[in-house]
């Protein structure tokens, strides 16, 4: 039977007490003070039937044996389909071409020619052993002949140079080569004992091989041709050294 407490406060004889877990419970005399936790209550009981009627739609509760719901795997099972199906038709749907028509094949730019730098103030070595300034005998063909005689590239050059344009061949050691020359393009013949003009071009000498160096009138080294075949390799650019 209940017993009051220290402030007087505890149920009618007869009745029994609340569980101590409850703690203390206050009875208001007004009921609307209970207004909030009402409203509360019934949202949590709302929210509690909504889920359960979704989850009976889908079939997502217990069944009456005890055994989980079906629908639970058979829908993961859709969801796992229709993905893979999503991307599938992604992977395989044919593209439109955006402009409706073949590719646009852009050409490259027609090559320009360039420049490439000056000509070092070099001083070789003439047929009487003189030193020569290379830059005095501008604008020129310039045809490096240290590890070839190549007659017959000397010959092509002094045969396409426009008039006032000299050919030069510029042979390694000391002893210069005499080459042919023509009346209208004397060739002059000059060695290059120290290498200098390779070395500041940085290219080795090829076997068999000459080098074309094509240099304007300001000393404007406007073409190199590395391993010279032909004259057809710089011939476009001989009209820029008479300018």
């Amino acid at each position: 039977m209940g017993m009051p407490d220290a402030e007087g406060h505890g149920p009618p004889d007869g009745l029994p007490d609340l569980p101590p877990e409850w703690g203390r419970v206050v009875v208001p005399d007004d009921a609307s003070a209970l207004a909030e936790e009402a409203r509360q209550l019934r949202r949590e009981l709302r929210q509690s039937r909504l889920r359960a009627t979704w989850r009976r739609r889908l079939g997502l509760t217990p069944r009456a044996d005890g055994r989980p719901p079906l629908a639970l795997p058979v829908l993961i099972l859709v969801v796992a389909v229709l993905t893979t199906l999503g991307g599938l038709a992604a992977v395989t749907w044919p593209r439109s071409s955006r402009s409706g028509g073949s590719p646009t094949v852009v050409p490259y730019p027609a090559a320009t020619p360039a420049t490439i730098g000056p000509l070092p103030a070099l001083d070789l070595v003439g047929a009487d052993d003189t030193p020569v300034p290379l830059r005095a005998l501008l604008p020129a063909v310039i045809l490096l002949v240290d590890a070839c005689a190549c007659a017959d590239r000397v010959a092509e050059a002094a045969s396409v140079v426009p008039p006032g344009v000299s050919v030069v061949t510029v042979a390694g050691g000391r002893d210069v080569r005499p080459v042919p020359s023509t009346a209208r393009a004397p060739v002059r013949a000059l060695a290059d004992p120290a290498g200098g003009l390779r070395a500041y071009l940085h290219l080795p000498a090829r076997p068999g091989a000459a080098t074309a160096l094509l240099v304007d009138r300001e000393g404007t080294l406007v073409r190199v041709v590395p391993v010279l075949n032909s004259v057809e390799e710089y011939r476009v650019d001989l009209a820029r050294l008479a300018g």
